[in-house]
């Protein structure tokens, strides 16, 4: 299998990045993940679980290293009060590096009586605004993928080809980066969220990814040495 694409996403839960080379750290894709909108209300993380309008905003890096956004109407910001009145909430955006305390974000648990979700809330990972500290880096493969629209699954690395579940366990090396497969990655109502680019809210993909993948798509991974990934690239080692 070759890379395909690499994405990364400054902002968590907003869109991505497409890149060409990428350089991956111990934290994952530089850059990925390393800002996210918080609700200054309840000092809970934003998500597209939760919010998911936060699809229909795009995130990307300046030259500085900051963060700014994206709004559909094409104007760009990072200023906290317009954020808030496109969200219809307090939030504020932040760096992973200048956040302290507990990351707390809401995953949809029960449906309730009213036909809604009950919501629990969950800790973060440290670091990059991941949902786990289990993995740093996500690949799926356009086998895995077939029809559906990969943005709905947000992985870093698209691979060309077939195979990515048999890499659980095993390390593999991804251009000039050591990568240690941990685990597959478990699927949410997130992957049912309707996107920019005609990508509508289509509750069957969960559904068929439970009966015929037991609710998982995609590995993720650690990275075990650091180096630079192009698109092109083979994955060996497995």
């Amino acid at each position: 299998m070759r890379v395909a694409e690499l994405w990364r996403y400054p902002v968590k839960s907003l869109q991505g990045e497409r890149l060409t080379r990428a350089e991956v750290g111990p934290e994952g894709l530089a850059g990925d993940r390393q800002w996210a909108l918080f609700d200054t209300a309840t000092g809970y993380g934003l998500t597209a679980r939760r919010l998911p309008d936060l699809l229909f905003l795009t995130g990307r890096l300046r030259a500085d290293g900051r963060a700014e956004v994206v709004l559909p109407d094409g104007s760009v910001t990072a200023d906290d009060a317009v954020l808030s009145g496109r969200l219809g909430r307090p939030v504020a955006l932040r760096a992973a590096a200048e956040a302290t305390g507990e990351r707390l974000y809401e995953n949809p648990d029960e449906v309730g009586e009213a036909g809604e979700y009950d919501w629990d809330a969950f800790p973060g990972a440290r670091g990059a605004f991941h949902d786990s500290s289990r993995t740093r880096v996500s690949l799926v493969s356009t086998g895995t993928l077939g029809s559906w629209d990969r943005r709905r699954f947000r992985a870093n690395v698209v691979l060309d080809g077939a195979g990515e579940d048999a890499l659980v366990g095993r390390r593999v090396r991804l251009g000039g980066a050591e990568l240690d497969v941990v685990k597959q990655v478990d699927r949410c109502v997130m992957v049912t969220r309707p996107q920019p680019g005609g990508v509508g809210r289509d509750t069957g993909v969960l559904k068929t990814i439970h009966r015929e993948r037991d609710g998982f798509l995609a590995v993720g991974a650690l990275v075990t040495r650091p180096g630079t990934v192009v698109v092109g690239d083979e994955l060996s080692g497995w």
